[in-house]
């Protein structure tokens, strides 16, 4: 009896582990796809258009909403950290937000709830740093960039994770490969 309650907690362990590493290797996608690739400075207060949260919804949609969470947090921070630290406090926060809506259960990452998620974590995103923008700048500078920043980002990402969510679907990755996370 003993050794199977050590065998559960060994497998606990190990699965664990395996989420913590994937976290750890999407923070980091996350950090280079928003910092480096595809980063197009907008507005004079240092806010830039990115698709790093393309990875930050495909997080959500594989890792439990912890992970996910930790993911957007940490990648989004450090991105900000590296190319304009005046917004990495914001980021941290609104990145863990934007995974809220999606779902990580079921055996395929783009579902009917996922793509929903898309809408919802734009209007989360624009919202959150639309009011950071004001308190950090003032409210009405903010409008103009925050909202169309944040269209062109959470549309671009929203289109990359569609796409490169239906095609690991097509080939039954999360099934095969996303099963022990």
């Amino acid at each position: 009896m003993g050794n199977s309650i050590v065998q559960k907690e060994n497998a606990a362990s190990g699965i664990t582990l395996r989420r913590m590493a994937v976290a750890g290797i999407m923070a980091a996608l996350t950090t280079l796809m928003t910092a480096y690739i595809f980063h197009i400075p907008v507005g004079m207060n240092g806010g830039y258009v990115h698709l790093g949260d393309a990875v930050i919804y495909l997080a959500a949609a594989l890792l439990p909403m912890p992970y996910a969470c930790a993911v957007g947090a940490i990648g989004g921070g450090m991105a900000d950290l590296l190319t304009a630290p005046v917004w990495a406090l914001a980021t941290m926060i609104i990145k863990m937000l934007i995974c809220l809506p999606f779902t990580s259960k079921g055996g395929k990452i783009v579902t009917k709830r996922n793509v929903i998620a898309c809408f919802i974590s734009f209007w989360i995103s624009a919202v959150s740093y639309y009011v950071a923008e004001g308190l950090m700048f003032g409210f009405t500078a903010a409008f103009f960039t925050s909202i169309g920043g944040s269209v062109v980002q959470s549309g671009g990402s929203a289109l990359v994770f569609i796409i490169l969510g239906m095609s690991l679907d097509r080939v039954g990755f999360k099934k095969k490969f996303a099963n022990g996370i």
